[in-house]
């Protein structure tokens, strides 16, 4: 789902046949501005979302943003102003705002884990636990935070896990069917499957025609056996409880990719309010 038809089905469920509160109370042709203040340090994500979001509401608006998204922020800053019909800016208001605290709220943590790898050439991953139709604001968060996308859904890689295992057959059933599949398809996407202890890991290697391997829920230091067992054929992804505590011991592992669902589904928002100004 794109952006814009993610903000006009927002709006429809929040607006339904009108903000009658606005209506009743402010005078139509009343005009004023408001201003988005930050009173969370962190990183901002979803300026651009705010702004189709007034605009939508009411094209008229004027809209002026003084921050881009992926900057950090600092309580206080003013990070844009919106001016123009009252009753326009307080009917985009709160759908702006839960936008854009959940955005900034992902784009901080990411960067505060990217934080944690510095030095190294492990890159963050964030997963498939989204928001259902919300999945496209919450990587493109991620990104701003400077974190990188695994997968967008179930159509553009094909990620062999522990199910899919088991119903197939065994791991090398699995591989094989993939492969026949993606050519009687005329298919060329990249496969990941993933492992949950050396038995598994030595029948991947041994069975081959993969491009990446989830080393799920290893500890640091088996997470370092399997690095090197790999030695390179095939890009490693370590997965499965990590934490701002425990992601440097693992990214000192050598993997190329930690993947963190808690980047989008464990979020606290920041915090932003929007102000009347004179």
């Amino acid at each position: 789902m794109s952006i814009d038809e993610i903000i006009s089905q927002a709006l429809a469920e929040d607006l339904g046949d009108g903000d009658h509160t606005s209506l009743s109370t402010i005078p139509v042709d009343a005009t004023r501005k408001a201003k988005l203040l930050a009173k969370q340090q962190g990183v901002i994500a979803g300026i651009e979302v705010a702004r189709m979001v007034f605009l939508k509401v009411d094209p008229n608006l004027s809209f002026m943003s003084f921050k881009k998204d992926g900057e950090q922020i600092q309580p206080g800053d003013i990070v844009f102003e919106v001016e123009g019909k009252a009753q326009s800016i307080l009917s985009g208001e709160r759908l702006a705002l839960n936008f854009l605290q959940r955005m900034s709220g992902i784009a901080t943590h990411t960067f505060n884990l990217t934080q944690l790898l510095a030095g190294l050439h492990t890159k963050l991953l964030d997963t498939r636990k989204t928001t259902p139709l919300l999945r496209e604001l919450e990587k493109y968060a991620v990104r701003m935070g400077g974190g990188h996308n695994h997968r967008k859904g179930l159509y553009d890689m094909i990620l062999i896990k522990d199910n899919h295992i088991d119903f197939a057959g065994g791991i090398r059933e699995a591989i094989n069917s993939c492969r026949n599949y993606l050519v009687r398809q005329n298919k060329s996407l990249e496969i990941e499957i993933e492992v949950r202890n050396f038995d598994e890991l030595n029948e991947v290697l041994d069975t081959g025609g993969i491009n990446r391997i989830m080393l799920d829920n290893f500890s640091p230091i088996d997470l370092a056996k399997a690095v090197k067992m790999i030695n390179g054929r095939f890009e490693t992804e370590a997965s499965g409880g990590i934490t701002e505590h425990s992601i440097r011991s693992y990214a000192e592992t050598g993997v190329d990719f930690i993947s963190v669902g808690a980047l989008t589904h464990q979020i606290k928002s920041l915090d932003m309010s929007l102000l009347a100004t004179s």
